[in-house]
């Protein structure tokens, strides 16, 4: 199977993607069933490059956030950590942000994916982040492990920010909307509507930075709070002129959305594996070597095509993370 990484084409100067090309290109096939809740992995016993690594008699218990690219981050590390040999209890699925990160202080999980602008931000109360990616992701780990006893594994080449989106038939002049556009477009059409999910207007990484940039503060009565997942429909459905998206979910293409242009206001995001250092220090160089080999080939196309598969194409999350990492040579088939 040829990679990943071809099967979507840029179109225009923004990270929109053919959607045909995407059809015709994925043909994944559904492999094996799901991981169950609590299960062994085989370790040690096959050709695939985490089978010969050793977390023979570690327990793990995995969380994740409750949307697509989290899913599918989280049931790759349990599918790697089982080919590996650990025990592993599957969360994935167990909530948003502080849900997730409440529970890996308190022991309830002892991994989960997390985002370095996020952990900057929002789980270690700093303001302004870098922009560049090593440097946030070593700022967040040095802190978070001195602080918290929480290590951050890997970091992916992927950069899942906040965006915008417009509806499929709202451009600026034939062209998708920079993020000032969209801020003039706003102010010259009071009844224009954004809408968000609930955290996104709170956040520090999240409107205050869009308002910031752009001097225009969006006022309730062109907000409307949706749940992460019906933004993008109603957005499609021209419901909202403007939705709140992450950049790398595949339904900005396959829902035909115009990604509005970001020159950079908004942080970075690059994922990195958090986990209890507790866990970390039982088998620090395997955890090391499976969130690189796991994380170093998601670049942001990379990325988006697995999310496409699941909101669009309609795989499931599980055989979506079973064949990459068997395209891979990560796990067996």
């Amino acid at each position: 199977m040829s990679s990943i990484r071809k099967i979507i084409m840029s179109r225009k100067k923004n990270i929109r993607y053919s959607a045909l090309i995407v059809l015709a290109a994925i043909g994944l096939v559904a492999a094996a069933c799901g991981s169950s809740n609590d299960s062994e992995g085989a370790g040690g016993g096959g050709d695939s490059a985490f089978a010969q690594l050793d977390l023979a008699g570690i327990d793990i218990t995995v969380g994740s956030k409750d949307f697509t690219e989290q899913l599918v981050l989280g049931e790759m590390l349990v599918l790697s950590y089982q080919e590996a040999g650990a025990n592993v209890t599957n969360r994935v699925d167990l909530g948003g942000t502080e849900v997730n990160r409440t529970a890996l202080l308190s022991g309830e999980i002892n991994v989960y994916p997390e985002y370095n602008g996020t952990g900057w931000l929002v789980h270690l109360g700093n303001d302004e982040a870098s922009t560049d990616p090593d440097t946030l992701t070593a700022a967040v780990r040095e802190q978070d492990l001195a602080d918290n006893a929480i290590r951050w594994v890997g970091q992916s080449p992927f950069n899942d920010t906040y965006g915008f989106a417009s509806r499929p038939d709202l451009l600026d002049n034939g062209e998708p909307f920079t993020m000032q556009g969209m801020a003039d477009y706003l102010a010259a059409n009071p009844d224009a509507l954004v809408c968000m999910e609930s955290e996104f207007p709170d956040r520090p990484d999240g409107l205050i930075l869009f308002e910031n940039a752009t001097g225009y503060t969006i006022p309730g009565s062109q907000q409307q709070i949706l749940d992460t997942g019906i933004i993008y429909t109603e957005t499609a459905a021209g419901n909202c002129d403007f939705g709140e998206v992450f950049t790398t979910d595949g339904r900005i293409a396959g829902l035909d959305l115009n990604l509005v242009d970001d020159p950079g206001i908004m942080i970075l995001y690059n994922v990195s594996i958090t986990m209890a250092d507790s866990l970390y220090s039982q088998a620090p160089d395997v955890f090391e070597e499976i969130a690189d080999k796991l994380l170093s080939g998601l670049d942001n196309e990379t990325m988006t095509a697995l999310n496409f598969e699941v909101d669009i194409e309609g795989n499931s999350v599980t055989d979506v993370a079973r064949q990459y990492l068997v395209d891979q040579g990560l796990i067996s088939a």
